[in-house]
């Protein structure tokens, strides 16, 4: 039963007989699309894998229903790159989409999202664990069906007195703010590498 079902869901999403490639790593940086959200504090996963697309020359040339997608190498891996056309709080359609685009498990995934209990300029990166109130995770966990995601988690702060979670996620940061969430972005961008290349152990002791 659970095979028909995902031969229904392929023949819908399109299909991957040219896709699959031996050690391919799935890396989805969580966020909002269009130009009003460009800058908000929610779409740090975005600034993540963007930054990884310049330093590596992919470009996000598929762009299908659920998500835009660049392939290309990243430290001698290859890698698919994605940002969901969702918004945040479906992005386990476009996390869904990408493993059956791919033929591939949860544990190709590597997820690079927002985190408001770690300060601007913090990151951590964990190898499973729950969604710690992120929507977006929350979406990924309940449509994969596991919390064994490797996940990077990139610090915005938590919100003033003044302003609830939804106001704080979808601003934008000062200037300091942004400084400092810029050299996390630049060191999220290296711990995915060293994932890549090292392994998510090896990675939570470097950047932890």
């Amino acid at each position: 039963m659970r095979k028909m079902g995902l031969d229904i869901l392929e023949s819908i999403l399109g299909r991957s007989e040219d896709h699959p490639k031996r050690g391919l790593k799935l890396v989805m940086g969580l966020g909002n699309p269009g130009q009003k959200y460009v800058r908000t504090r929610h779409n740090a996963g975005f600034w993540c894998v963007d930054r990884l697309a310049e330093e590596s020359g992919i470009t996000f040339s598929d762009r299908r229903r659920h998500a835009a997608i660049g392939e290309g190498m990243i430290a001698e891996t290859p890698v698919a790159l994605a940002k969901p056309r969702t918004f945040v709080n479906e992005s386990g359609k476009a996390a869904t989409f990408l493993l059956t685009r791919y033929r591939a498990s949860p544990s190709d995934l590597l997820v690079i999202y927002d985190e408001m209990d770690l300060p601007p300029g913090f990151l951590r990166v964990r190898a499973r664990g729950g969604s710690g109130g992120h929507k977006g995770m929350k979406s990924i966990i309940e449509a994969v069906g596991t919390q064994e995601i490797a996940r990077v988690r990139i610090g915005i702060g938590r919100p003033s007195m003044a302003r609830d979670d939804i106001q704080h996620v979808l601003g934008t940061m000062s200037p300091d703010e942004r400084l400092k969430a810029d050299e996390a972005v630049e060191r999220a961008a290296e711990a995915v590498v060293s994932i890549l290349t090292e392994g998510i152990d090896m990675a939570m002791e470097r950047f932890n």
